[in-house]
């Protein structure tokens, strides 16, 4: 009875070995192949605000591959670069790098990272190529040890690396505003701006426009901002001249103006250059004053009174207009007069019909005046209230006896007559 048994075993054997095998795929010989590049455009202008981007490639492939039976699959392959950070520095460049070390997370066998990367080319960068280092840093699995059935052990290699990326700064048009002078430029008011302006670059500008632009927040405010000026070679000079208006909310002092030439250069293609910035002084709100002694005027009267202005500031107030506002006890059918033009510290007289009331008391009243003019761009302005003197008289103290002086007049002439009278008449009897 011992062949059953024999024969028992040799099934449970047989079926045993027709199981699936449970296979794990295992690597060796791989690690990641990083490499790096500038994708798109590596050249750029002195002063200019730049995007690099940075493609990240990596290339590694697996060498060889197992199928080994009874161990513990891997999480990782050996491939993949994990926690890869990227970061470029300027080295001997001319470049300010503004962006952080960044990072990307990981990048798998064939896999592709695009890294924006801030920076500047500095205003003064000479023309020429220049190599800027990146470095980039990341983990990969170097190899696990499988020693027994139910444990994996994992081994990490960090590596660092630098690749150099080439960039070329082209020449350009660069510009230096050599004199900046303002004229008529007043708070709250316009003017003018005249600028001289040489290219100090290296690049010959044609159809070039030199453009003035707002400085952020500064006051002035270009009114017309752009100077066609044609070729604008290396070292030449030119002169502009702009309108430009001053906000009333400023202050009379030096405020910032950004200036920029937009020209063809030697590709054919239209650039900006770097913007200049020059300081614009600003003169004070044009102001007036009243330099005649106050008007005299009598109560219950009719009256002419003269008042006489000044110019307290420093440019002209063409076609000026001064009025004055007749509040009670005064009223006047005429409170506006032309005066012209009124050049700094000049004066100009004005006459206006003014109305005491009766009621008039005998003291020096503040009538409120205000000048209305044109600027040095044509733009109408009002001045900024001030005050007239105006001193009412007291009545004379004869004023009540001249009142009845033509009755009695009459009383003494018709007392005249009737004596005459009575006088012939006694004669004739």
């Amino acid at each position: 009875m011992k062949y059953p048994k024999i024969i028992l075993i040799f099934l449970v054997l047989s079926l045993i070995g027709t199981l699936p095998v449970m296979g794990v795929d295992t690597f060796q010989g791989s690690s990641p192949q990083i490499s790096a590049a500038i994708s798109g455009v590596n050249q750029f202008t002195p002063g200019q605000d730049v995007t690099i981007n940075v493609l990240v490639r990596n290339s590694g492939v697996n060498d060889v591959k197992f199928v080994t039976t009874g161990t513990i699959d891997r999480d990782d392959l050996p491939t993949t670069a994990k926690m890869v950070t990227v970061g470029l520095g300027s080295g001997t460049a001319p470049v300010i790098v503004r962006s952080d070390p960044q990072n990307v997370g990981e990048i798998k066998s064939q896999g592709l990272m695009k890294v924006p990367i801030l920076a500047k080319i500095l205003s003064n960068a000479s023309v020429g190529e220049y190599q800027i280092p990146l470095t980039i840093q990341y983990t990969y699995l170097a190899y696990a040890d499988n020693d027994a059935a139910d444990t994996l052990q994992n081994h990490y290699r960090t590596v660092s690396q630098v690749i150099p990326l080439t960039i070329q700064v082209k020449p350009q048009v660069k510009i230096d505003v050599i004199e900046a002078l303002s004229e008529n430029l007043n708070v709250g008011s316009g003017g003018y701006l005249n600028l001289t302006i040489q290219n100090i670059g290296s690049e010959d500008g044609k159809k070039a426009t030199v453009k003035i632009l707002r400085n952020g927040l500064s006051p002035i405010i270009p009114t017309d901002s752009s100077v066609y000026i044609g070729d604008f070679p290396r070292n030449g000079i030119i002169t502009c001249r702009y309108k430009v208006a001053v906000s009333g909310d400023a202050a009379p002092q030096t405020y910032p103006v950004d200036v920029a030439v937009t020209y063809e250069n030697r590709d054919g293609d239209i650039v900006t250059s770097a913007t200049d910035t020059v300081g614009i002084p600003v003169g004070g709100k044009l102001s007036f004053s009243v330099t005649s002694a106050p008007a005299r005027v009598l109560p219950g009267s009719d009256n002419v009174i003269t008042v006489e202005y000044r110019n307290n500031g420093d440019t002209t107030a063409y076609h000026s207009q001064a009025r004055i506002s007749a509040v009670d006890p005064f009223t006047s059918s005429d409170d506006t007069t032309f005066i012209g033009d009124l050049k700094p510290g000049e004066t100009a007289a004005a006459q206006y019909q003014l109305h005491a009331g009766d009621e008039a008391e005998a003291k020096t009243y503040l009538l409120d005046a205000e000048i209305r003019y044109r600027d040095a761009l044509d733009n109408s302005q009002v001045s900024d209230t001030f005050k007239v003197p105006v001193q009412v008289e007291p009545k004379p103290a004869s004023s009540g006896l001249v009142s009845v002086l033509p009755a009695l007049a009459v009383i003494v002439i018709i007392g005249i007559g009737a004596g005459y009278y009575l006088l012939v008449m006694r004669k004739k009897k």
